[in-house]
């Protein structure tokens, strides 16, 4: 469907227009609580995300052995997952430093900034529901409900055994093509945040590659099970990920209270809830926050208008 109708429609303009959007992403990725997914489903590129990745299976192979690998290309969408996986990596190296920067010294204010910008992409990704009934409104419910569970839940103790990390790896990864909840955030949940951040430090290639071959199996069934589902119930759908998205807000909500905090290495993890902001003392930063978080919202909505011009 899409790999087909965009390698032949598509110019280098557009290839570059989808790095800075794969840029957006990678930034996403590295700013914990931001998914991924949701900066996809914002720039318009999720559905074909999802259906690209499907993609790449047994039929890919037999494509490539059958007819070569220019048609075996074309048919994963090749350029367009290039595109997008070059502006992930650029993002990702060049603004690691910046935002953990960011999130060390003024973590109100980055939080704030994106909390306007996925509130915004509630909004945007409701404006695609062609016609709200009580299954897309009930779809809706259960999808905000689950994800603010999710940003509730307290970390589970780590688990080393074999089907814990692959399940662990493919969690994750679903977590990160998901809009609304990070892979890193789940993680933290199940407990596996510790033995893949050890793994890491200490090169353990066997840990390592059990989680990787869950993250593959994870990526590659879920993202069938979603093209599925936006094909025959794409109402219903969009309505369960606008939940999800609205649910996470919880997660990103700039003012928290540290409930509790467990060392890990040299990274300290914490358990947080949502406070007031008149919580904090005086609070010098609140009405930065607020433009920031409304310079987020809009930024979303020009884009969007844009968008829509250039359509």
């Amino acid at each position: 469907m899409f790999a087909q109708e965009y390698c032949m429609q598509r110019s280098l303009t557009d290839y570059f227009i989808i790095t800075l959007k794969g840029m957006a992403m990678g930034a996403a990725d590295v700013v914990p609580g931001v998914s991924g997914g949701t900066i996809a489903f914002i720039s318009g590129i999720y559905e074909e995300l999802i259906d690209t990745i499907s993609r790449v299976n047994l039929e890919a192979l037999q494509v490539l052995r059958k007819e070569g690998l220019r048609p075996a290309w074309r048919h994963i969408n090749g350029n367009f997952l290039l595109a997008l996986l070059t502006g992930i990596a650029i993002s990702v190296l060049s603004l690691a430093r910046l935002l953990k920067w960011l999130l060390e010294n003024e973590p109100i204010l980055l939080w704030s900034f994106f909390f306007g910008l996925v509130l915004a992409s509630v909004i945007l990704v409701a404006k695609q529901i062609d016609r709200w009934r009580i299954a897309t409104i009930a779809g809706f419910v259960i999808g905000a409900a689950t994800a603010w569970y999710i940003t509730t839940l307290p970390p589970m103790h780590d688990n080393g055994s074999i089907p814990f990390l692959f399940l662990a790896g493919a969690l994750a990864i679903c977590a990160m093509i998901l809009p609304g909840i990070s892979g890193a955030f789940i993680l933290v949940l199940l407990g596996a945040y510790e033995t893949v951040l050890g793994a890491i430090n200490d090169k353990d290639l066997k840990t390592l590659a059990i989680v990787a071959v869950g993250a593959v199996f994870g990526l590659l069934s879920f993202s069938r099970l979603l093209k599925y589902l936006f094909q025959h119930y794409k109402n219903i759908t969009l309505a369960v990920l606008t939940g999800f998205i609205f649910g996470s807000l919880n997660k990103i909500w700039p003012w928290k209270e540290v409930i509790s905090s467990r060392t890990i290495g040299e990274k300290t993890i914490t358990v947080e809830q949502s406070i007031s902001p008149f919580q904090f003392d005086g609070n010098p930063q609140l009405l930065t926050a607020c433009i920031l978080a409304i310079g987020g919202f809009l930024f979303i909505y020009i884009l969007e208008r844009f968008a829509a011009k250039q359509s």
